[in-house]
């Protein structure tokens, strides 16, 4: 056992013990002393000498606990009515603490609690606190708390969540973003790292049900094994033998925990409303903490969901829905008639009848912190060999160092609902961003995001392979959670078909005619909904910003190749 202690020596009649420092969890302490402990009453009744060096074991004294009731000022003693509670506990010779409340106990090994107390009106809780020390000799002390609860929550709350107790949550494992980290309190939506869809397939996540009860009640069910950090969930729940954290991120993938119930309830501290789950209750990724949801976002059938992490170092987000995954991969309505098109035949610029220009570079690269000059050069955008080019280049040209082309048939082709096909080869080199997309007809008037945006195909050549489509709407728009994508083999050497099919009731992508994402609006989109009106169609290749990202610098260029851009209804 090559851990972080040194050794225990025993010669007859004495024992000389030295434990160093040891970094696992509190468990093995408490194998560790309790072996010390028998070892000493086995072997030394008789003797008449006794050197024992063990180190003191001593149980956590002086217990101090902070309550702080959210809202509380002079003129509200009792908080802002949300029911909301934060307790902190220290101890000396503590190495652990746990709060009881309601005979339900909650590991902490910060000394950190909190609590939403939703019984409505003025009432005293009790908390108690465990201070675990060496040995497993532990201290406790309680405090009362006297709270108000005025928190009603919105009866359409109420019954998106319960729907009398008939429907179950899932992880929306098909939409990218669905799980995700940014910084703690941050507004962006998974801003530090957005999961692909299906991208924890190999985890106990996805087949995980949710469903809160009428009565208060949470039931979890499992299938058998779940999904979270490993430090955490040793201490809360305890180590297993029958799962091993992964190498990238100490994370048990398939921890083994049945089907358990718990209780759930709402609240809104500083007007937000939450969601907390008591004891062990959580949803997709086990990271301790308050157990503790904001509810950022929600629809009929569909939620976001925010929570910071036991020891407050990042923020979780989750997409949570109601709806199963499709059973079919097909679109929802078929567009067969060719209504406009461009073969790209005719050698030279680009038809004039057909296409216009981005030039220059934009306010803010384009919006995007981009690094290049758009240009009508025929060194950046041709038509030749029946197919449009369109290059990217490392070039100092008008005080910047990359040019490239945006072309779009903006004042000249717009249409509202059909499918649009465009057979492309991509370019490829780190810091490449093309992009086949379409915006809004009132773009000038109404400016973005409220025109729409329909990304049918970005690609960045520091991921190469994974192309992406996206929607952004003003209920969604900068690093929108309407994202998905797929991995291809050869974006970059073989030509593949990228294509949006637009209806009124759904938006879905697909490659090769292979669906891969479908946006369907819901009740948060229903005031917002942009696409409902004529978009057009842009071309471009950019370089840097926000998604291309680092630049190579061995970057000379690279081309984007089109054969055709056909538009069906």
């Amino acid at each position: 056992m090559a851990e972080n202690w040194s050794q225990i020596r025993i010669q007859p009649c004495e024992f000389h013990i030295t434990v160093k420092k040891y970094n696992k969890s509190l468990h093995m302490k408490h194998i560790i002393y309790s072996s010390i402990f028998l070892l000493l009453s086995l072997g030394c009744y008789s003797c008449q000498e006794e050197d024992i060096s063990v180190g003191e074991i001593i149980a956590p004294s002086n217990i101090l606990i902070t309550a702080s009731i959210v809202g509380t000022d002079a003129d509200n003693p009792y908080g802002d009515g949300s029911g909301t509670v934060h307790f902190s506990a220290e101890a000396d010779n503590a190495l652990s603490y746990q709060f009881v409340y309601n005979d339900e106990v909650v590991a902490s090994p910060s000394g950190a609690k909190t609590y939403n107390f939703s019984n409505t009106g003025l009432h005293t809780y009790t908390v108690t606190v465990v201070a675990i020390g060496t040995g497993g000799l532990s201290s406790s002390a309680s405090v009362e708390v006297e709270v108000l609860a005025l928190y009603e929550p919105p009866a359409d709350l109420v019954t998106m969540l319960t729907a009398n107790s008939s429907r179950e949550w899932r992880i929306k494992a098909e939409a990218a973003g669905h799980f995700g980290l940014g910084p703690v309190g941050g507004s962006i939506i998974a801003e530090w790292f957005s999961a692909p869809a299906f991208d924890k397939a190999a985890t106990g996540m996805y087949d995980d049900r949710f469903i809160f009860n009428t009565d208060g009640t949470f039931t979890h069910k499992t299938q058998g094994t779940i999904f979270g950090k490993a430090a955490i969930i040793d201490v809360d729940l305890g180590p297993t033998t029958e799962d091993t954290p992964n190498d990238c991120c100490q994370e048990y993938e398939n921890y083994p925990l049945e089907e358990y119930s718990t209780t759930w309830s709402l609240s809104a501290p500083g007007g937000v409303e939450t969601l907390s789950l008591s004891g062990i209750g959580f949803t997709g990724f086990y990271i301790g903490g308050s157990h503790q949801y904001e509810i950022f976002r929600r629809s009929a059938n569909e939620m976001v969901l925010r929570t910071t992490d036991w020891n407050n170092e990042f923020d979780w987000w989750f997409v949570l829905t109601t709806e199963e995954e499709a059973a079919d991969n097909e679109v929802d309505v078929k567009y067969t008639n060719l209504i406009w098109s461009d073969e790209f035949d005719a050698n030279g610029a680009p038809n004039p009848a057909k296409w216009t220009y981005d030039e220059g570079v934009g306010n803010n690269g384009w919006g995007n912190g981009e690094s290049q000059f758009y240009t009508r050069r025929p060194d950046n955008v041709v038509v030749e060999d029946g197919s449009l080019k369109i290059t990217a280049k490392a070039e100092s040209y008008e005080g910047n160092e990359y040019t490239s082309a945006r072309i779009k048939t903006q004042g000249l082709f717009g249409f509202t609902y059909g499918r649009v096909d465009v057979r492309a080869k991509l370019p490829e080199g780190g810091g490449t961003w093309p992009a086949i997309w379409m915006l809004g007809a009132n773009f000038d008037t109404v400016g973005w995001p409220a025109t729409g945006e329909i990304d049918i195909m970005e690609h960045v050549g520091n991921n190469p392979n994974v192309v992406q489509a996206a929607i952004h709407t003003p209920s969604s728009s900068g690093a929108t959670v309407n994202v998905g994508s797929i991995t291809l083999s050869d974006v970059a050497a073989e030509f593949h078909v990228y294509s949006v099919n637009w209806s009124e009731d759904e938006i879905s992508f697909l490659v090769d005619d292979e669906l891969y994402y479908t946006y369907k609006p819901g009740t948060k989109d229903a005031n917002t909904w942009p696409f409902n009106a004529d978009q057009f169609i842009i071309l471009n290749v950019a370089m840097g910003g926000n998604l291309g990202g680092t630049i190579d610098a061995a970057f000379s260029e690279s081309i984007m190749e089109i054969d055709y851009v056909r538009v069906y209804q």
